[in-house]
């Protein structure tokens, strides 16, 4: 159900006493509540090597047992309420999200904490998630883009957990136990990684007395959290091709581009946005509507807590592969050579803006947003910042990272061989 953003009340934020951080947005529009609990400190990214994928399935198994109830009874309590409740996993963070009308909110978010805290991973779940993955990764090979991308990924990042997929890789996952899952759940499931985000009909003394009476008791390990340490990325540019009997060639340019607390995010946001977002995007416009080269042209610019990457791509006829290699590379380097008008600045403002308030729509929208913040160590008034900031962007700004990160790239194709 939609509301309006003007009609949410104002943002509360609270720390119980063991850490765990409450953000609450009232609204009593409707009689729903929705939240989204992030964990802090989590995600593919701090997956080992030779347990890639492990911290998805974990995201996989957690709801499917606890020291409480057995998967079928989850799924009985959940949807006997006619509430939702789910689980997964980025790059950086895990997500627990749940939505259900107010009434049934302290049942709903005592089953969370029960799964939060006490999952079991029973060894015949785990077996069986791990299966229902490694199909979806051998599905994954079956789609040229996903080829290309995996392609790009690994050559640029090399060691660095970014460069797998957070489902990870058959040899990887073939190893994953319970007790793998037992351990990383009790290395990072603690108060102090929890950001709780709420939104909806409850008011703040609720929420507080609702969450201090599953979560108040917890307490954290006498340790602190473990520091991550990530392998350096080499930038190397590199072409390379894979080549399948198909009938269009996918190619991908990657460029390094920054993580989301560098000054440059902003900026290079509306450079994407610009370039590859929408039917009238630079690349749409130019290389399918004017030259008839793309069956699908875009770009993709991942918001992440380490080093991000600029990605462009088309999908093209074989015959015309160098072509629309050569026309991607051109456009992209037409920014560096001149800055963009006025006009098509405040153009792509308008649509950057416009998408991102229209993703802040529903109550679980906008828990979303706000937890996403905290959890990624922005903090909640982000969401403000990010707008002032994009407005406050110059053509001199665009054109000054498109020097900095339109550099040479890293080349990806996946089609036929030439003839």
């Amino acid at each position: 159900m939609n509301q309006s953003t003007t009609r949410v009340r104002p943002l509360h934020q609270y720390t119980l006493s063991n850490g765990i951080r409450l953000l609450l947005q009232e609204n009593h529009t409707v009689g729903l509540v929705a939240g989204r609990i992030f964990l802090k400190n989590s995600g593919s990214r701090w997956d080992p090597r030779e347990k890639a994928g492990v911290f998805n399935l974990l995201s996989r198994v957690i709801t499917k047992g606890t020291e409480r109830y057995n998967a079928a009874q989850i799924a009985e309590n959940v949807e006997s309420l006619g509430a939702a409740l789910s689980s997964d996993i980025t790059n950086d963070y895990f997500l627990l999200g749940l939505k259900c009308v107010t009434a049934d909110f302290a049942e709903i978010l005592e089953l969370t904490a029960e799964i939060l805290r006490n999952p079991t991973f029973p060894a015949e779940q785990v077996d069986l998630e791990k299966k229902l993955t490694l199909q979806s990764i051998l599905s994954q090979r079956e789609q040229p883009f996903n080829l290309a991308f995996a392609q790009l990924r690994e050559n640029m990042y090399d060691q660095h957990p970014y460069a797998l997929s957070v489902l990870g890789i058959e040899e990887s996952l073939s190893s994953v136990t319970s007790f793998d899952l037992q351990t990383l759940h009790q290395d990072h499931f603690r108060p102090d990684n929890l950001v709780v985000s709420l939104s909806g009909n409850i008011d703040l003394q609720e929420a507080i007395s609702r969450l201090e009476n599953v979560f108040g008791d917890w307490k954290n390990p006498p340790l602190q959290p473990e520091q991550l340490v990530l392998p350096q990325v080499p930038n190397q540019p590199k072409e390379d091709f894979l080549f399948q009997d198909s009938q269009q060639s996918i190619i991908m340019l990657g460029y390094f581009a920054p993580s989301v607390f560098n000054q440059d995010y902003v900026p290079l946001k509306l450079l994407n946005t610009y370039l590859g977002n929408g039917l009238s995007s630079r690349l749409f416009v130019e290389l399918r509507e004017k030259r008839g080269l793309a069956y699908d042209v875009s770009a993709i610019f991942p918001t992440r807590l380490d080093l991000s990457q600029l990605i462009l791509y088309i999908g093209t006829a074989p015959a015309n592969s160098q072509v629309a290699q050569d026309g991607l590379r051109h456009e992209a380097e037409r920014l560096i050579e001149k800055q963009l008008s006025i006009e098509e600045l405040q153009s792509a403002k308008n649509k950057l803006l416009g998408q991102y308030a229209l993703g802040k729509q529903t109550n679980s929208e906008i828990a979303h947003i706000n937890g996403y913040y905290e959890a990624l160590g922005l903090g909640v008034n982000f969401d403000t910042t990010f707008t002032e900031l994009v407005k406050q962007v110059s053509p001199a700004m665009i054109q000054d990272v498109a020097i900095k990160y339109i550099t040479q790239p890293y080349l990806s194709i996946v089609g036929p061989k030439k003839n």
